[in-house]
Parts: structure tokens; C-alpha cells; sequence
């Protein structure tokens, strides 16, 4: 028979398990996934020692994971006094995590797309111009694309805009 800390354990495990699997579906391996989950389940902030320790990993290894979950905002470092070493605490509010995540990925999407049309633009609308007809009419229809585009564009700012200053919450309440 199983005693508390052990099903105390095995509950932890699985969620750990599927904290991995979910961060891996957006990118984020699932050892990172994992690291996460330990800073998720401690009872105060770790360093990068005692996260070594815990999981088992390279300090090189774990840095590198660390430094990853705090610039996608799913960690925080924190100061406690008396302690010299970095401390690392889990970010337990899933609706911060997720609009820092997201919207950082988004507005870098935005961004690179943006950029490229702006590139692209004026060479199609030149194109539009072309003695060459079935060029011409491809620049033509690209153009319609393009106009598309930016409007997803605008509109995907506009959602990321609302998320990050919670106005989509009017909308969408958090439970």
C-alpha cells in the first residue's frame, strides 16, 4: 500500500509529465518542461544548484533551461535576503504565462511579416505595371494577398494589444 508522500509523488508526477508534453507541443523541450514543473511544485524558490540537485541535469544544461523559461516569462528570479545565489520561482498564474508567451511570440510574428511585406510591396505594385501580362496579373493577384495579410496582421495585434493590457478578459472572463 502506498503511503501519502507516495501518491503525494505520483500526483505531482503526472502533472510534471504533462507540463512537459504540454510546453514541448509549443517548442519548449520537454526537460524544460520539467524544470518548470519542479519550480511549480517547490515550496519556495530554488537555485540553480539545488535545481541541478533536483533534476538531475548539468549545471550548463539547467542554466540554459532557466534563462528559457524566464525570457518567456514562465520563472521569475527573485531576491531573498541573505542568499547570494540566484533564486528561481515558478510563475503560478497560468493567464500571465500564457499572454506573455504568446504575445511575445505573436508581436515577433507581426513583426517579421510585417517587415517582409513592406519589402515586398512596392516591388509588386511596380510589377502591376509590367508589359508582361501573366506577370502582371500574378503581381496583381499577390497584391490582394499582401492586402489580406495585413489585415490579419492588424487584427492579430489588435487581439495581442487586448491581452496584454486585459481588456479581453471583458470578453473572455477568467474563471
Amino acid at each position: 500500500m502506498k503511503t501519502d508522500e507516495e501518491k503525494l509523488e505520483e500526483a505531482r508526477n503526472k502533472i510534471t509529465t504533462m507540463m512537459a508534453n504540454t510546453m514541448d507541443l509549443y517548442g519548449i523541450p520537454p526537460s524544460i518542461g520539467r524544470l518548470y514543473a519542479t519550480l511549480y511544485f517547490s515550496d519556495g524558490p530554488m537555485t540553480l544548484d539545488e535545481l541541478k540537485e533536483a533534476m538531475g541535469m548539468s549545471k550548463t544544461s539547467m542554466s540554459t533551461g532557466v534563462r528559457k523559461l524566464e525570457n518567456d516569462h514562465f520563472i521569475n528570479k527573485v531576491w531573498e535576503k541573505g542568499v547570494r545565489k540566484d533564486l528561481y520561482e515558478a510563475q503560478t498564474d497560468f493567464f500571465k504565462s500564457f499572454v506573455a508567451f504568446y504575445c511575445k511570440m505573436w508581436f515577433r510574428e507581426i513583426e517579421l511579416n510585417m517587415e517582409a511585406i513592406k519589402k515586398a510591396e512596392p516591388i509588386l505594385k511596380e510589377l502591376t505595371n509590367s508589359k508582361n501580362l501573366e506577370v502582371k496579373e500574378k503581381a496583381q493577384k499577390d497584391m490582394v494577398k499582401l492586402s489580406n495579410a495585413k489585415e490579419y496582421y492588424e487584427w492579430l495585434k489588435t487581439l495581442v494589444i487586448s491581452l496584454e493590457n486585459g481588456e479581453i478578459f471583458d470578453f473572455i472572463p477568467k474563471k
